[in-house]
């Protein structure tokens, strides 16, 4: 399956490259091109696409701008010669960043991140065994075998792994608990989900996991009673 795409751009040489890119790489369908942002969000609106390559510095709409008002969002690339707006970028959960003049190279190692998302979202095998988060202005793929717990740092979550240091991405934690398969991984505490196959044991109102302890809330504590083996 073709991932469908549009690219925008008010630099019509830089939208040539764009489009000539697109039209060379197999995975992917390319939909439309627009040199303005208004009559894209215009098609967007009723012509529902899979990726978005979309410039951020524009005349009419600014590309993060015009990403926060789609409803239904696509996976998005963004294109610009700024390096200043990859933190608003990022924000915005978009699968890559690109800095003009881009490569067909480095264009390639965008597309290949959104391929392998877009194959798992659209896969009915094994869709509950990875954890798709952004970090560090990279989306990561985490075996949920490897999650110990997770704890929430406000707007932040910090995701704790077996072996591997913790990986920290900008998600509250009630978003991730909705990634997560609901017989796996359980709230038990206002700032921490834990891992129901980590769990070494239950005393009072901690779980022992394998390298640290998890405090109950008392919200929780029917939750945690049910983990308890007879």
């Amino acid at each position: 399956m073709a991932i469908k795409c549009v690219a925008i751009d008010d630099e019509p040489l830089a939208l040539q490259l764009m489009k000539a890119y697109i039209e060379k790489t197999p995975a992917l369908q390319l939909a439309q091109v627009f040199e303005d942002a208004l009559s894209a969000s215009e098609f967007l609106r009723s012509h529902p696409v899979d990726l978005l390559f979309i410039d951020i510095q524009m005349p009419d709409i600014n590309g993060l701008d015009l990403v926060r008002a789609l409803e239904d969002k696509p996976m998005i690339i963004f294109t610009t010669a700024h390096k200043k707006f990859a933190f608003e970028g990022f924000e915005l959960q978009a699968m890559d960043y690109l800095l003009k003049p881009v490569s067909f190279e480095r264009f390639t190692k965008a597309v290949s991140k959104a391929e392998e998302y877009f194959k798992f979202k659209n896969s009915g095998a094994g869709q509950e065994e990875y954890l798709y988060v952004y970090s560090e202005y990279k989306l990561l793929r985490i075996d949920l075998n490897d999650i110990e717990f997770i704890e929430s740092l406000e707007d932040y979550v910090r995701i704790h792994l077996t072996n591997e240091k913790p990986i920290l991405s900008l998600m509250p934690l009630k978003r991730v608990l909705q990634k997560l398969p609901a017989d796996r991984f359980k709230r038990v505490h206002r700032s921490y989900i834990v891992s129901v196959n980590k769990i070494k044991g239950v005393n009072n109102r901690r779980i022992m996991l394998s390298a640290a302890e998890v405090p109950v809330s008392d919200s929780y504590l029917d939750v945690v009673r049910k983990l308890k083996k007879p």
